[in-house]
């Protein structure tokens, strides 16, 4: 298990943000926007650092492909197939020259035109696509399953269960799901027996509390029984922080780095 520093904490920009996260004692953030930055200046700078960026969403250079991987059009509509596919491919370059090892997927709302299981089936689709590509470059696609009580109203997957299906459905060994543990707990509860059940299907981790959003600690999540749970299930990919700091972030960055110490591999 390794843990990313969540890559806004700090307020910085994103060289800033790489610094401060080492100093506060890790060895990796999770900056998931990608197409601003300057790929060799950033992929010198993560390698001075000797730090880690732990995953990346599917975004483009190209203006004209970025309403289509809007959350309001997303992988739910037929003209989106070929934006994805290329804004995909140009992800896949960028982790190749940042060293990322996830990109991070995302459904988009649910359309109400269609059937839902068509919608389903567009979305396993792409992933399948995504999955031949990435099965050649040794990157891992993530898709993320979203509450709709709280934060994403409209997103078409909500439940792990309907997640881990989808997984199942596209079967590529680069294709998994990112699990939120926030977002889970609220759409579901029943955290760890989810994950330990299903931890093949994992490839990634999203770390926050409930309610509030904000870092272990703050909420009713226990999470030293979580980590302790995803260590002994044998998982050894990223959980990233992704999540407000309830005081000054350097203060909560490092008791985080200290508080997940013991179950680092």
């Amino acid at each position: 298990m390794k843990f990313s520093s969540c890559g806004w904490w700090f307020g910085g920009d994103w060289y800033e943000n790489v610094t401060e996260a080492k100093k506060c004692g890790f060895s990796a953030l999770e900056n998931l926007s990608w197409s601003n930055l300057d790929l060799d200046r950033a992929a010198d700078f993560l390698k001075k650092e000797e730090m880690v960026n732990s995953a990346i969403l599917i975004e483009s250079t190209d203006e004209s492909l970025k309403g289509f991987l809007e959350w309001e059009h997303g992988m739910v509509y037929e003209d989106s197939r070929k934006p994805f596919i290329k804004s995909f491919e140009e992800t896949v370059d960028a982790c190749k020259k940042l060293g990322v090892p996830n990109i991070v997927a995302t459904s988009g709302n649910e359309r109400f035109d269609i059937e839902r299981e068509k919608q389903v089936e567009m979305v396993a689709d792409l992933l399948s696509e995504f999955g031949k590509i990435a099965e050649q470059s040794g990157i891992c696609v993530v898709f993320e399953p979203l509450n709709v009580l709280v934060d994403h109203g409209g997103y078409l997957i909500s439940k792990s269960s309907e997640a881990f299906d989808l997984i199942r459905r596209v079967d590529s060994p680069a294709v998994k799901v990112l699990f939120d543990i926030y977002h889970q707990q609220i759409t579901e509860g029943n955290v760890i027996r989810n994950i330990t059940e299903n931890i093949d299907l994992i490839g990634h981790f999203h770390i926050a509390d409930n309610p509030g959003r904000q870092e272990p600690g703050t909420g009713e999540l226990n999470y030293a029984n979580i980590f302790s749970a995803i260590k002994n299930a044998g998982y050894d990919g990223y959980l990233a922080f992704e999540c407000s700091p309830s005081a000054d972030a350097h203060e909560v960055a490092r008791k985080m780095s200290e508080f997940v110490a013991p179950y680092e591999n």
